[in-house]
């Protein structure tokens, strides 16, 4: 197995862990706000649809085409699923691994692009998850992925505040020892523990 096809193993493990907390998400919940202080929950979701979409855009080798302000209608998972799917079948494809992609940091490999995708879904899952009481302790592969590939790309200039224009925030300070998913929200600029939503228990019948 080439490094590519076991990246593409961790996008698919990355979309169905994101698909399962955006199933979870009750009606009730789509107001509630985010980690992303932007969006409450149904626009983090519909963010995250349409980049998963703009995602196979890209991996099929064209370019960004935003599908409109709504994107995820009445049924979330649906229109979840329907992006999952395209974006695994556009990186599936016969040369898509040799293909380059021209984004606004230039020239960038398939893997790059595919890492960048794997982070991008890892993290706003985490974030629906947090926003919606779920438990965050999620998939540790996908975040011991998602946490060494921001390190070694996101720099600091790529960094500020959400109201200045910047999707990336200001890292914040957590002990080395901390919880795989908390290190990674506060690499990303997210607080793992401001109030949230109170976790959801489990019941036994």
């Amino acid at each position: 197995m080439t490094q590519f096809d076991d990246h593409l193993a961790v996008l698919a493990r990355a979309l169905a862990q994101t698909g399962g907390v955006i199933d979870r998400v009750r009606p009730e919940q789509a107001t509630l706000p985010t980690p992303c202080r932007s969006w409450n929950v149904r626009a983090l979701v519909n963010h995250l649809v349409d980049e998963v979409h703009q995602f196979a855009f890209l991996a099929d080798g064209g370019r960004r085409q935003h599908l409109g302000a709504n994107v995820i209608g009445d049924d979330w998972t649906t229109a979840y699923e329907d992006a999952a799917r395209a974006l695994l079948t556009a990186w599936r494809q016969p040369g898509s691994s040799d293909r380059t992609h021209r984004l606004p940091g230039g020239e960038l490999t398939a893997d790059w692009t595919v890492g960048q995708h794997i982070t991008e879904i890892v993290i706003h899952g985490w974030d629906i998850a947090k926003a919606t009481g779920q438990q965050t302790d999620l998939d540790p592969r996908l975040a011991r992925f998602a946490l060494d590939w921001a390190a070694e790309n996101v720099e600091p200039e790529f960094r500020g505040d959400e109201a200045a224009g910047f999707h990336i925030g200001i890292a914040l300070a957590v002990a080395d020892d901390a919880p795989l998913y908390d290190r990674l929200a506060a690499f990303s600029g997210r607080d793992p523990y401001a109030p949230g939503q109170p976790l959801e228990q489990e019941t036994t019948s």
